[in-house]
């Protein structure tokens, strides 16, 4: 029976903590009486037969949908849309979940004499997808049987040619799509559920939509009015989002939702038996053995021999064994609510009461860098804009409060992948941190440079605003919080992004001190695996 979360007092007898710090490691003492650290859930045990509650789902969805079988026939238009890249992370080994839906979608099709089928991976504004992650995401087979023919692509926010224009919500917002999505008989939206936040009308609604459409709720004013991104009914973020499903569904959109859940299995179950070459990684500190703290050793000196270019593609190279733990179809809210149970059954924690300073350890993936490096944009990102936001209620650190982050945060950045974010940094904040002001003066001359629109459809960038909107995403913690202070990041890199620097934990936390008295309360958020606070 795996142990459910909890939230550990720190005394005195309390061994140093493990704190990620991109691609390598920091172990570090905190204050004895004032200090509490809040562990994730261990992995929930997988479904049994994965392909068997596939099919059950496909043929017994939820809500008002009929049968998948019952709504393919011939000459119809399929089109089927997955999630790419940006989840889950790390990456998990094959076979893909994603590719066992779409198949068994497929043979459904096949069986109904279906022959117009194209699949699209749902970008948003996203980096293309290579081929190499393509068939990770949906298997050889699959991708040998549509990609020759032009049948299996990527969605292209930037051609007007392949957009549809479906109407507004009714605060104004515009909603615009995938033309072949939209103009489909059926459209089946494979999702993965790795957090909260993910799936439900947000899938097509942000997915298959151009910029015109995401500027409605990828802005200031929504993500920092959203508390949090985790929690849909206190999110204007999903808000909007379910106001583009409506207009979706009166355009005459028809959506077959299919998402599924992931336990939170990182690192292999075999570490919390002792084995696994990261298994110290998934268990609790006190719990380490003898040949636990040999291997952190010898793994911590392994790593320091490695060039960063060496690190990098050592951890990006880590396929995580999840396990799948609910399939459901079917009519998009029904579907989503049942998600969001097992979404919360695995990541959701029981905290009381706030925190004067917050610590957590960044590791070396976000979302925007998989294959690519964690630049100091995306670091701000996954520290103030996901991690932060990893609650339910309140924020885990009091209004006014510190937050303590641990990440190289070097200033550096992958030239194909992220072009804008190097302008970004090097004239948007060397100007000003302030979202608001940025958004103003900045955005629209980015969203439109036909350079970085060019990149984004021919090469594998993000798109020119993409770094607008990672830097928005961290617009709530910014209102909320009183200072950041990064630890062992490159200290002209963190001033750049308008934070403090400190070379150890202890002078971060004298820092604090000047915000948040002497004696402060210390939260320490552990992580990897993620988990959601649920702080009352």
């Amino acid at each position: 029976m795996p142990r459910p979360g909890f939230v550990l007092e720190v005394d005195g007898s309390t061994p140093p903590l493990l704190f990620h710090s991109g691609e390598g490691f920091r172990l570090e003492k905190l204050p004895a009486g004032r200090s509490r650290v809040v562990y994730p859930a261990e992995p929930l045990a997988p479904l049994d037969d994965v392909d068997g509650a596939i099919r059950a789902a496909l043929l017994a969805p939820l809500g008002d949908s009929a049968p998948l079988p019952d709504l393919l026939h011939p000459g119809m238009k399929l089109t089927i849309a997955f999630d790419d890249v940006s989840l889950p992370l790390p990456k998990m080994r094959r076979p893909d979940i994603r590719s066992r839906v779409i198949e068994a979608v497929l043979d459904l099709a096949a069986a109904a004499g279906v022959d117009d089928v194209h699949l699209i991976a749902a970008l948003a504004l996203h980096r293309r997808m290579t081929e190499d992650e393509l068939r990770h995401a949906v298997g050889d087979r699959v991708y040998d049987a549509f990609a020759p023919s032009g049948a299996l692509y990527n969605h292209d926010a930037e051609d007007p040619d392949q957009l549809a224009y479906l109407g507004t919500t009714d605060q104004g917002e515009e909603v615009e799509i995938s033309k072949r999505a939209a103009e489909s008989d059926l459209l089946v939206y494979v999702n993965i559920n790795i957090v909260a936040m993910d799936g439900g009308h947000k899938s097509t609604a942000t997915g298959l939509s151009s910029y015109r459409s995401l500027r409605h709720h990828h802005n200031v004013a929504t993500l920092e009015h959203s508390r949090s991104f985790m929690d849909r009914h206190r999110s204007e973020l999903h808000h909007s989002n379910w106001r583009m499903g409506d207009v979706l569904k009166a355009a005459g959109v028809k959506v077959f939702q299919i998402e599924t859940t992931l336990n939170n299995d990182t690192f292999g179950l075999e570490a919390l038996r002792g084995g696994g070459p990261l298994g110290m990684l998934q268990k609790r500190e006190w719990e380490w053995t003898a040949r636990d703290r040999a291997a952190f050793v010898a793994m911590q000196a392994g790593l320091g021999r490695l060039s960063p270019k060496n690190r990098r593609r050592t951890f990006q190279s880590w396929e995580a064994p999840y396990g799948v733990t609910s399939v459901q179809a079917g009519e998009v809210d029904a579907v989503h609510e049942r998600t969001l149970e097992h979404v919360h059954a695995q990541h959701l924690v029981p905290v009381e009461g706030q925190t004067d300073v917050l610590t957590m350890g960044l590791p070396y993936i976000c979302p925007y860098n998989v294959h690519s490096i964690m630049n100091p944009i995306l670091v701000m990102c996954l520290g103030l804009g996901y991690f932060f936001n990893l609650y339910r209620g309140r924020p885990l650190v009091r209004e006014g409060g510190v937050l303590i982050m641990t990440h190289p945060t070097p200033w550096e950045f992958h030239p194909v992948h992220h072009p804008s974010y190097i302008d970004f940094f090097e004239q948007v904040l060397a100007d000003t941190t302030d979202p608001t002001e940025i958004e103003a003066r900045y955005e629209k001359q980015f969203a439109e440079d036909e350079w970085y629109r060019h990149l984004y459809r021919t090469s594998h960038a993000y798109h020119g605003v993409h770094p607008f909107y990672m830097w928005y995403w961290g617009a709530h913690a910014l209102r909320h919080l009183g200072q950041v202070t990064i630890v062992g990041g490159d200290p002209r890199a963190v001033r750049r992004l308008g934070f403090r620097p400190a070379t150890s934990m202890a002078d971060a936390l004298e820092m604090a001190s000047d915000v948040v008295g002497r004696e402060p309360t210390i939260t320490h958020f552990h992580n990897p695996p993620i988990l959601m606070a649920d702080v009352t």
